[in-house]
Order: structure tokens, then C-alpha cells, then sequence
């Protein structure tokens, strides 16, 4: 059951509206004149519809054979992106997939996998999905999918999900490879409800200071939050550092109801407005879950939309403190409206603005490409590494009740910026993680001791006892110079330590999934370490 009211619609409601293609392919009226000349008509302009007579010469009259369908899906899609650079449409193939990641679950046999070496690896079972319950194991390839192989055939994500994922009740049957094993297992999977989630983690980094990790805002998103918060404040938490980094957003309605966990009643959250869109308020309500406690946002210029709506809030109401640097910039609003044959688009109806008035909304003049290519501009013009560089436009400043200058037109500016590290000595260990060694290194490591890590509980056990030692320091250098990343040890000393860390928290996530691999991470987190020096006064150990 929903815990809030609002006066303010979904971010993409589904409107069963009438429209067939975009309301632009339907028939042309012509009226004959009252003439005896049958043969000579006029056109009602007001009605007459050019595209749909292109679309029937095409088809009529082409020299060649084409699907008229996929010329329709072609023109629908360069009608919206000549609008501006979120409106889209969805093929009926794709709609379900699509909402799906908002839906807060979806339809498979429950596991988390990855493709290494050409060959599906569990990396972990959901706790009590399809897969658990029959027997799959942490560490399991999935070498056949009903009779068919699918290791070492070149087989991607999409492949794989399609594959194994199906109608709740409907059977698949899979042929694993276990590690000491001398024969493949069989298993009959029955396809079941996974739930997806919002928060990755939720973690007391001390006695007094939680933190979430917030990677969407879906249909579960609140009650996901007002979980992870009262379980935190359980234990103690009256201090949150709440992770919005590279979350691109989902339902405004999400967004809305857990900035009410945060306000006292009566706040303004967010409003919106649209040519066909009166304006809509939202309004904080008496249901707050943690409207007393201090507030920190951790955002970066992947954090878009409704993220952009929950930082908006909390700073223009002056709630807490936003660290890190300016978000993505994207004030529109889309609604879904779906088509007769299944197929739906997303339309920009609205902008929406923050409780001072601001439009955070970036300049999509130049068209779709530029758009989104404007994040490279922050490292040509140096902001992504100095706030110096940043140029605000006085003419897009507001003050909040509480006398902070805030910004609009291009993102929410963070009241702490982290600039991104810039350092010769990181060469080697970007070049680590860009080519994937330090990922693939930590997955045969923790596939090859799978059973000794295993005898950690849980993550504050993992992070307590296990040590990166020399030899397997030493064995992550020598696999990389094996993979065509000569040694450097000017950036191997500069950066051990960093290495170091994030090996062990990879390892982690292997074996204890994200809440293996987030407090082992923050150590080398600079945002993060930021934003705890700042609500605790102190850097985490």
C-alpha cells in the first residue's frame, strides 16, 4: 500500500490514450467541391496529414521491397529526437524490458552472473529465488540452456537474459559445471518473481553514521528506503550519507515520496509545468522518517533526474549538504503513452523546478548528440577537476529561506565540490581497471577460494580479517604484465595502497555482494572520505 498522497502525477504514468503512431498516421480528410467536377477536390489543411500520404507512396510506389513497418518506427524516432533529447519511443519488443527496471522485479530463475571467458558464471544466487531453492551455487557455469550450449559460442547479456528468463511457472532446463565436480549437474529451474532493488547497500559506518547506496528510484523505491532507514536507526544512526552517484533517476513520484522522508510537513519538494500541464505541487507530509537527523547527498554528473529532484529538495530547503560535483542536468518530465500495437513513447510533458524555482535543465540547442556529450566538455573545460572552472550565470541565481545562493540551468551545484583525481601515478592504475585485470583478477581469485572465503558471516567479518598479502599483491602485477600492462613501478608504489583496496573489495563483492564491496571501497573514496569528515569530523580507519 502507498504510505504517501501527493498532489503530483508519476513521472511515467501509463496513459491508455487513443494514439496511433503518434497520432500523426491517420487518414487524410479531402472534400469534394460543390462543383459538377467531381474530380477536382480541396484539401482541409487543418487536417490533412502529409506523412501518412508519404508513408502510402512508399509503399506503393518504392523500387524496392521494404518493411513499411520499420519505415514507421524510423520516422517516430527522428520526430521525437528533433523535439529534445528524452522524448523516446519503445518497439513492443522492448517495452517490457524497458519498464521492467522501474518495476521493481521481473520474471527469471534468480541470479546474478557474469561472462568470463566466453562462459556464464554465477556470481551469486538471489537469497531464496528459483536458482537457490534448487541447488545453484556461487561459482556455477551455466554451460547449456535447454539442449542448446552456450559456452564458448560468443554469447552475450541480452542473449543470456533472454535465455533465462520467462513467464513466472514456466520451466527451464540448465546443465552446470561445478568445480570438482567430474560431470555436468542438471538442474530444472521453475521461473519465478525476482525483485530488483533500489538500495544496494545499507551500512552503519560507525556508531552514529549510516549510509545508503541508492542506484534507481522505481515503484519500490520508498518502501525500500523507509525499510533500510528504520533499520539503521535501530542501530543507532542520527547521521546518513545518502549515495546518489550515477543514479540516473526513475519515477518522480519516487523521488517525491522519499524526500518527504527527510522534511518536516508542509515543505514544498517539487513543482511542475508544462504548455498542457497545469502547475502541480508536491508537499512534504507528517509521515517523515528521519526528518530530525543530519542529511548528506553524495551526487556526481551521473546523478540525473529524479535524483536531481531529491537533491533539489533537501538543498533548496536547507535539509543538509550536497558533496560531490554538479549532477547531470535534466529538469524534463516524461509520460508514457502507450500504442495500439503494443509499442509506447515517452514525451516530454513538463519541466519540473525545485522548491526555489529553479530549472536545472541543460541546453539541448545543439541537438541529442551534444547533450549528452557535454560531460566530456566538463574535462575539456577543466570543472571536472577544479570548481574554479565552473562559470555560473548570475541571471539563474536563487537564494533559499535559509540565505544559500543556489543556481539553475544546468544541474544542482554540490554546497562541497570533490574535484576528480588528476595525477600522473594514476596511468597504471587506470589502465588496471580500464582493461578489466583488477575485475577478472578478484573473480579467479575468489572463484579459486571460494570455500575459505566462504567462512566469512558477513561483510564487518570480511573487512575485519581479511588482508590482501605480498603474494597475491604480487600475483595481480604479474597477471597484468601477462595481459599487456608492463609493470610501472613509479605507479605501482604511488598507488599499492589504492590497488590494494580495491582488490579486497572486489574479492568482496564476489563472495558477499555489494555489502562486501562498499565499506571496504570507501576507504579509497574521495567523496565519500569527504562527506564523513564532514558529519563526523573524522576520516574512516
Amino acid at each position: 500500500m502507498n504510505r504517501f498522497k501527493h498532489k503530483i502525477t508519476l513521472y511515467l504514468p501509463v496513459l491508455f490514450a487513443l494514439v496511433l503512431i503518434g497520432g500523426i498516421l491517420l487518414g487524410i480528410r479531402i472534400a469534394p467541391k460543390s462543383s459538377a467536377n467531381s474530380r477536382i477536390f480541396s484539401v482541409d489543411l487543418s487536417s490533412y496529414n502529409k506523412l501518412s500520404d508519404i508513408l502510402s507512396f512508399i509503399q506503393r510506389d518504392y523500387v524496392d521491397t521494404i518493411s513499411i513497418e520499420s519505415v514507421k518506427d524510423n520516422a517516430i524516432v527522428n520526430i521525437l529526437d528533433n523535439l529534445d533529447p528524452h522524448s523516446q519511443y519503445i518497439p513492443a519488443t522492448d517495452l517490457d524490458a524497458v519498464n521492467e527496471h522501474l518495476e521493481g522485479n521481473f520474471e527469471g530463475i534468480g541470479v546474478q552472473f557474469r561472462i568470463e571467458k566466453d562462459t556464464v558464471m554465477v556470481i551469486i544466487p538471489i537469497a531464496g529465488g528459483p536458482s537457490e531453492k534448487v541447488g545453484i551455487k556461487a561459482g556455477d557455469r551455466i554451460v547449456i540452456v535447454e539442449q542448446d550450449t552456450i559456452a564458448g559460442v560468443g554469447i552475450n547479456n541480452s542473449e543470456v537474459m533472454k535465455k533465462l528468463k520467462g513467464p513466472r511457472g514456466t520451466k527451464v532446463n540448465v546443465e552446470i559445471f561445478r568445480r570438482g565436480e567430474p560431470e555436468l549437474l542438471d538442474f530444472t529451474i521453475t521461473r519465478n518473481v525476482i525483485p530488483t532493488y533500489s538500495v544496494d547497500v545499507a551500512y552503519m559506518v560507525n556508531d552514529s553514521t549510516g549510509y545508503i547506496k541508492l542506484n534507481k528510484f522505481s515503484a519500490t523505491t520508498a518502501d525500500e528506503m523507509f525499510d533500510a532507514i528504520g533499520d539503521l536507526k535501530s542501530r543507532g544512526m542520527h547521521k546518513l550519507i545518502l549515495d546518489l552517484r550515477n543514479n540516473t533517476g526513475g519515477y518522480l513520484q519516487a523521488a517525491i515520496e522519499v524526500a518527504d522522508d527527510f522534511l518536516e510537513e508542509g515543505k514544498l519538494i517539487v513543482y511542475t509545468q508544462g504548455k498542457n500541464r497545469p502547475k502541480n505541487y508536491a508537499y512534504s507530509t507528517e509521515r517523515g522518517n528521519f526528518e530530525d537527523g543530519e542529511v548528506i547527498i553524495l551526487i556526481d554528473e551521473g546523478s540525473a533526474s529524479a535524483s536531481e529532484v531529491l537533491a533539489g529538495a533537501i538543498q533548496d530547503n536547507d535539509r543538509g549538504q550536497i558533496i560531490g560535483r554538479r549532477s547531470f542536468g535534466k529538469g524534463l518530465v516524461q509520460e508514457q503513452m502507450n500504442l495500439y500495437d503494443g509499442s509506447a513513447i515517452r514525451l516530454t510533458v513538463a519541466r519540473y523546478y525545485t522548491p526555489t524555482g529553479r530549472c536545472i535543465q541543460k541546453s539541448y540547442e545543439n541537438g541529442s548528440e551534444e547533450y549528452f556529450k557535454e560531460f566530456h566538455d566538463r574535462f575539456i573545460n577543466g570543472e571536472i577537476l577544479d570548481a574554479d572552472s565552473i562559470h555560473l550565470d548570475d541571471s539563474l541565481k536563487f537564494v533559499t529561506p535559509g540565505g544559500k545562493v543556489v543556481y539553475g540551468g544546468g544541474g544542482i551545484m554540490p554546497d562541497i565540490f570533490v574535484p576528480l583525481e588528476s595525477d600522473e601515478n594514476l596511468v597504471y592504475y587506470n589502465r588496471l581497471i580500464n582493461r578489466g585485470i583488477i575485475y577478472d583478477y578478484a573473480f579467479d581469485y575468489a572463484d579459486t577460494h571460494r570455500d575459505e572465503l566462504g567462512e566469512y558471516k558477513d561483510y564487518r567479518d570480511f573487512e575485519r580479517q581479511f588482508r590482501i598479502d605480498n603474494q597475491l599483491f604480487d600475483g595481480l602485477i604479474q597477471y597484468a604484465d601477462e595481459n599487456g600492462i608492463a609493470k610501472d613501478n613509479a605507479g605501482i608504489a604511488a598507488r599499492k595502497e589504492e590497488i590494494n583496496i580495491l582488490l579486497k573489495a572486489l574479492i568482496g563483492r564476489n563472495i558477499l555482494g555489494d555489502e562486501g564491496f562498499y565499506p571496504v571501497y570507501h576507504k579509497k573514496d574521495k567523496t565519500f572520505q569527504r562527506a564523513l569528515e564532514f558529519i563526523d569530523g573524522q576520516k574512516i580507519s
